[in-house]
């Protein structure tokens, strides 16, 4: 179960308010393996259970056995797994959310805020359908016509956070996309949510997939932005600390 939080804030808007998800009903668990991407066995309470992950990326560098994992109790008695997994502790670094849907939910409740970079929201619709593609979110601020797709990072390396962690088709589409909507007059951004703590940029994982940081590099030079979002993450808690944009 999720619920929206916000953060301390000042009214002048110059600062920025911290918002993310809180989650309810969690356990700690150890990881043991992963049969598929969308099941994990882990240990809990003495006990092997088979839990559902919300998250179709790789994960290697984080599902490790035996690695502290926290499980979300399902409000659904009828569904074949009753936990999801929410967050992994990584070594050296901390808590890593890996809940896909928490990125698109705190970057709606920001736009939802009025952030300064998008003043005075007149319009905003989630998953909008835009060409052949579905883009996150469109808004309209005035005369702007704003498209913004969402990305949610968990790959870290010495310090800076890589995406994608797993071939991606789909993300190398909504680059092209989102180039070719800039180049008819659209202000266009990709952001990336990283969730996990100390983390403030990410680049194109260029080693994995060498298609993906081409696709990046057009839809810079075609005009679209890049918005960076760092947060601290605990066990029950991913929260969007601050806002960077990308040079």
């Amino acid at each position: 179960m999720l619920r929206t939080i916000f953060g301390e804030w000042k009214h002048d808007r110059h600062f920025f308010r911290e918002t993310g998800m809180k989650y309810n009903n969690i356990k700690c668990a150890k990881f043991i393996n992963r049969p598929n991407r969308f099941i994990a066995h882990v240990e809990l309470d003495g006990k092997v259970e088979t839990v559902h992950i919300k998250n179709t990326g790789r994960c290697k560098e984080l599902l490790l056995p035996g690695s502290d994992v926290v499980l979300v109790k399902t409000d659904n008695s009828a569904r074949k797994t009753q936990y999801d997994l929410s967050a992994v502790y990584k070594d050296g670094l901390g808590w890593v959310n890996i809940d896909s849907q928490a990125p698109n939910q705190a970057v709606k409740d920001w736009l939802n805020d009025s952030p300064p970079l998008f003043k005075d929201i007149t319009y905003l619709k989630p998953e909008y359908a835009f060409g052949k593609f579905r883009v996150d979110f469109y808004l309209e601020c005035g005369l702007r016509k704003i498209l913004i797709e969402v990305k949610g990072c968990t790959l870290e390396i010495d310090g800076i956070g890589y995406f994608p962690d797993a071939p991606t088709e789909r993300g190398i589409r909504h680059l092209y996309e989102l180039a070719a909507a800039a180049a008819k007059g659209y202000e266009c951004y990709i952001a990336f949510v990283i969730a996990m703590p100390g983390v403030r940029k990410v680049l194109p994982n260029v080693k994995l997939s060498p298609k993906f940081g081409e696709a990046f590099t057009a839809a810079i030079e075609a005009g679209v932005k890049v918005l960076y979002f760092p947060c601290s993450v605990s066990p029950d808690e991913l929260r969007i600390s601050g806002m960077v944009i990308g040079d």
